[in-house]
């Protein structure tokens, strides 16, 4: 008989979010495929398998790709998991899973852990409708181009981001999105020192750029508002995006064109509100 590939999601942190069937599984597989295997033998020393651990990362994962179907083929089962989570989240996996089920073999997922659905959880944010964007680009047009989707999607959105990064992106999506859109960071989910931080961007922002965040990172963003029967968002929030974008010194004409392109206003009135916004705060210093 043909092997199984298993898809197992492994715990974000505490090893007793490790499901009675993920363990069985890892116990009765003949090969597990892991992004780092020192990291996985932690788990499958808990657990008490001796399965063999073979790496399987971004990097060497055409090659892995070829020797998981020869093992299929010859009738051996085998896992695949990922350092923390649900495999192919954001993680590598979805060439080898692609490849078996075309293959013909069976792919079989066992659920479990999963960071952005564990963060949205405890976010206090919308849940029935989602969604998930994974690592934004570092820099350039692809980074604005998801800071645009992210400003205008109606539904919440999950970013995963590293902790030296964060501060830049809470405060970039503060500029796309305006500084009172809801937010949530969840950071070290399920491990010793978890913590959740609601509140609006640019609250979120200010925590922490006080408070240096430490280890992985989760961000939950609010939907856009409604919109109006033209398909316009509301003046209210075309005013906290030009404030926003005036707090970072940007000159009050390219706020204007920026309102008016994102808060679908008109040029002249887009215009007004920039320049009403740049001479308050010329007042008030």
């Amino acid at each position: 008989m043909a092997g199984r590939l298993y898809v197992v999601a492994t715990p974000i942190g505490n090893l007793e979010d490790l499901s009675p069937r993920a363990a069985r599984v890892l116990r009765e597989v003949a090969v597990v495929l892991a992004e780092d295997t020192r990291r996985s033998r932690i788990l499958m020393d808990h657990v008490g398998a001796r399965a063999r651990l073979v790496s399987a990362h971004r990097h060497n994962e055409a090659r892995r790709v070829a020797e998981a179907l020869d093992r299929l083929a010859g009738g051996e089962d085998l896992a695949l998991v990922t350092d923390a989570g649900t495999p192919v989240v954001s993680d590598p996996g979805s060439r080898l899973v692609e490849a078996a089920a075309e293959a013909g073999f069976e792919v079989v997922p066992v659920p479990g852990p999963s960071a952005a659905l564990t963060a949205l959880s405890a976010s206090g944010m919308a849940g029935d409708r989602f969604a998930f964007l994974g690592f934004p680009p570092r820099s350039g047009k692809a980074r604005r181009d998801l800071l645009e989707r992210c400003a205008e999607h109606p539904d919440t959105v999950i970013l995963f981001e590293a902790p030296g990064r964060l501060v830049a992106l809470l405060d970039d999506l503060s500029a796309s999105c305006g500084p009172e859109r809801g937010a949530a960071v969840g950071r070290e989910l399920t491990k010793l020192h978890e913590e959740v931080v609601r509140g609006t961007l640019a609250e979120v922002a200010a925590y922490y750029r006080a408070n240096a965040p430490r280890g992985e990172v989760v961000v939950v963003l609010e939907g856009a508002p409604p919109t109006d029967r033209d398909g316009d968002l509301s003046e209210r929030v075309a005013v906290l995006l030009a404030d926003a974008l005036l707090d970072r010194g940007v000159a009050p004409s390219a706020v204007a064109r920026e309102v008016a392109r994102r808060a679908g206003l008109s040029r002249n009135r887009a215009y007004e509100i920039a320049q009403a916004r740049a001479l308050e705060r010329s007042k008030e210093g």
